[in-house]
C-alpha cells in the first residue's frame, strides 16, 4: 500500500512511519517542517499546513489510506491555533480522501477527550465526551473526532485511536519538560498516587498499523474509537521517578494541593489571557486536573477488535530509553 502519514515527522509519526517501511509498505508524509532524515529513508515528503485544503488535497492523491496523526497539542489557552490544526485539519483531511476515493483512515485522538475532570478508573470506551472542557486542545481533539468516526460509511472506513502519554526513546516533548521542571525543583504534584496509564512509543505505533489491517479487512473497528496504552497503570510519581531515572536525572519531586494549584492555575490563565499571549502558560488547570485524577483504562475493545497486545513492558521500555540515552 501507499500511505500517507500525516505529522510523519513528528514523535509519534516517525515511528509509525518506520514500521510501514519495516513491512513494505511505501510511504509519504506530509509535515510543516522538513525531515531529511525520512527522506534519506527513500519516504515522499511534501511540506505544507493541514489547515491549508489544498496542500492536504495534494498529499492525499494517489494514496490507498491515510494515518492522521498531526494535531496540535499542549495545554495552551489561544483556540484558533488549535481550531486551525485539529478541527479544520482534520475536516480537510476527511474532504481530501472523499475526492480522491480513499477508504482507509486512521486517526490518532486522545483520551482527553473523555476526560471530565474526575477520576477514571477502568475506563472503556462507553465513557461520553464532557459538556465543558478545561482548554482548547481536549475540545478540538474531541471535535475531530466526532468528526473523523461520523465519517465512516461504504466509501471510507474511519476508526480512531486514544494513546495515553506516549514516551520512549525519541521522544521530544513529554521527557524533555519533565526534565526541564525537575532540573528546576518545579516538579509538584497534586495527585501522586493516582494511577494513570502510559503507552510505550513502539506499542502506540504498531496500534495505528493493526488498526489499518483491521479496516482493509473485517473491518470491525469501522466508526469506533480505541484506548491505547501499556495497559499498565502505575502511581504517577512512580512513572515519573522512572522516567527520570532511565534518563539519568535525580528526580525532585515534590507534593502540592490540589485545590491550591487550580487556583494558582486559574490566576496564571487569568494572566495569560489578560496580555494576549499565544505561548502556553507555565501552569493550567487542564494540567493540574490531570496531575490530580485517576485516569487508567480497559484495553478489552482494542484487544478484541484490532488484536492489540503492549510487545514492550514498561520495564523494557525504560530500558530502551536508558541505553538510547547512554549514547
Amino acid at each position: 500500500m501507499k500511505i500517507l502519514v500525516t505529522g510523519g515527522g513528528g514523535f509519534l509519526g516517525q515511528a509509525i512511519v518506520r514500521q510501514l517501511l519495516d513491512r513494505g509498505d511505501a510511504v509519504r508524509v506530509i509535515n510543516r517542517s522538513d525531515y531529511p532524515e525520512l527522506a534519506r529513508l527513500g519516504v515522499d515528503c511534501r511540506r505544507g499546513d493541514l489547515a491549508d485544503a489544498g496542500a492536504v488535497d495534494v498529499a492525499v492523491a494517489g494514496v490507498d489510506a491515510v494515518i492522521h496523526v498531526a494535531a496540535k497539542a499542549g495545554p495552551g489557552l489561544y483556540a484558533p491555533d488549535y481550531e486551525a490544526a485539529n478541527v479544520t485539519g482534520t475536516e480537510n483531511v476527511l474532504q481530501a480522501c472523499r475526492r480522491h476515493s480513499v477508504p482507509y483512515l486512521v486517526h490518532t485522538s486522545s483520551p482527553s477527550v473523555v476526560h471530565g475532570g474526575g477520576d477514571i478508573e477502568g475506563g472503556d470506551e462507553s465513557l461520553p465526551y464532557p459538556t465543558h472542557f478545561q482548554a482548547p486542545y481536549p475540545e478540538t481533539k474531541a471535535r475531530a473526532e466526532r468528526l473523523v468516526l461520523a465519517a465512516n460509511g461504504e466509501g471510507l472506513k474511519t476508526c480512531a485511536l486514544r494513546p495515553h502519554l506516549i514516551w520512549g526513546p525519541g521522544d521530544n516533548q513529554l521527557l524533555p519538560r519533565l526534565i526541564e521542571k525537575n532540573r528546576a525543583g518545579r516538579l509538584r504534584l497534586p495527585g501522586p498516587d493516582k494511577k494513570i496509564d502510559t503507552v510505550y512509543i513502539d506499542n502506540a505505533a504498531a496500534a495505528h498499523l493493526l488498526a489499518l489491517d483491521n479496516l482493509r479487512g473485517r473491518a470491525s473497528a469501522a466508526g469506533k474509537a480505541y484506548f491505547i496504552s501499556n495497559g499498565e497503570p502505575l502511581a504517577a510519581g512512580e512513572i515519573i521517578t522512572r522516567l527520570l531515572e532511565a534518563a539519568g536525572e535525580t528526580p525532585r519531586l515534590g507534593t502540592v494541593s490540589p485545590r491550591l494549584a487550580m487556583a494558582v492555575a486559574a490566576l496564571v490563565e487569568g494572566l495569560w489571557r489578560l496580555s494576549r499571549r499565544r505561548s502556553d502558560p507555565p501552569l493550567s488547570r487542564f494540567v493540574v486536573e490531570h496531575l490530580s485524577t485517576a485516569h487508567w483504562y480497559d484495553l478489552s475493545a482494542a484487544r478484541r477488535d484490532l488484536g492489540y497486545e503492549p510487545a514492550v513492558s514498561i520495564e523494557q521500555g525504560l530500558e530502551r530509553l536508558r541505553s538510547s540515552l547512554a549514547h
